[in-house]
């Protein structure tokens, strides 16, 4: 099957858009007659009228907007891609702004943004701390970071990480001569230490799943913070349990510092997304950063 020729639909866009067979024929660099010529061709092909001429103006007709509102975009997006690829010869540079929980900044961001920015000094990276579901184009952020399940659907997601998979963890001087929770209903008689979420001020709930039974536990103790340092602090001084993602605390078990229970009932979530509005009027510094935080497929390098 032989390829489409889309030269006749740029063509058709430029009249459209400049309202003149003069102007776009000067814009194309053909003469008005070879114009006219191509036009006809692509009315004849599609089988409507598409552009309404008179002797003072071009107007397009109700299939020909309609051909301008879906394929015109997509023909501006291509040229939008080519011109950016066009500035990678150039050095690239500027600023992106990021927003992302505490945890996916420390362990996705930082290890793979460090060669980034090694390798190209003139790029620079502001990442704001952030447990809220943070609305990046009301706050001026290029992209920001989220579990999967939580990126919204009219947004571009990248994943970034693997999945993650939550512990319920305590010192051995927390537990000791205590009755160790097998159950999210255990938990009542427990100290736990609280993570406050800023949207709507609320304590976040820890969350489980056994057998694909779902259960929220809402939880209390002496210890609230707004990170997940301070919380891994507190449990390895003893002030309680802590709902903390598994690789954080998996050293702290490895030596002994922190035990874990309930382990048949943490989930696992859907891994780290980079999410933003949208692909077009990204610069080279962007692209190469999605590039450097993209997770690879599984089987892929």
């Amino acid at each position: 099957m032989p390829k489409e020729n889309y030269n006749d639909l740029l063509a058709f866009l430029a009249i459209a858009r400049e309202g003149s067979f003069t102007r776009a024929a000067a814009q194309l660099g053909v003469s008005q007659s070879a114009l006219s010529h191509t036009i006809r061709a692509l009315e004849a092909r599609l089988g409507v009228r598409l552009l309404t001429r008179t002797t003072r103006s071009v107007s397009v007709t109700q299939a020909g907007e309609r051909l301008v509102e879906s394929v015109g975009p997509r023909f501006e997006e291509i040229e939008s891609e080519l011109a950016a690829l066009g500035q990678l010869k150039d050095k690239p540079a500027g600023s992106i702004r990021l927003t992302s929980a505490e945890h996916a900044a420390n362990t996705v961001l930082w290890p793979k943004l460090i060669k980034l920015t090694r390798d190209y000094p003139e790029i620079n990276v502001e990442i704001c701390v952030d447990y809220g579901l943070t609305d990046i184009v009301a706050g001026r952020y290029d992209a920001g970071v989220r579990l999967g399940d939580q990126v919204a659907k009219d947004m571009i997601a990248v994943r970034i990480g693997p999945d993650l998979r939550m512990a319920v963890v305590g010192s051995e001087s927390y537990l000791a001569g205590k009755s160790r929770p097998r159950s999210p209903a255990d938990l009542a008689g427990h100290t736990c230490i609280n993570l406050r979420l800023p949207t709507h001020g609320g304590l976040m709930a820890w969350e489980f799943e056994r057998d694909g039974h779902l259960m929220k536990a809402r939880v209390e103790g002496q210890w609230t913070f707004n990170s997940s340092t301070p919380i891994l602090r507190a449990a390895l001084s003893g002030f309680g349990l802590a709902y903390l993602p598994e690789d954080m605390v998996a050293p702290h078990i490895q030596s002994g510092a922190l035990k874990r229970v309930m382990k048949s009932w943490t989930p696992t979530f859907p891994g780290y997304h980079l999410y933003y509005a949208s692909r077009r009027h990204s610069s080279p510094a962007f692209r190469l950063l999605v590039e450097a935080l993209r997770y690879p497929l599984r089987g892929k390098a």
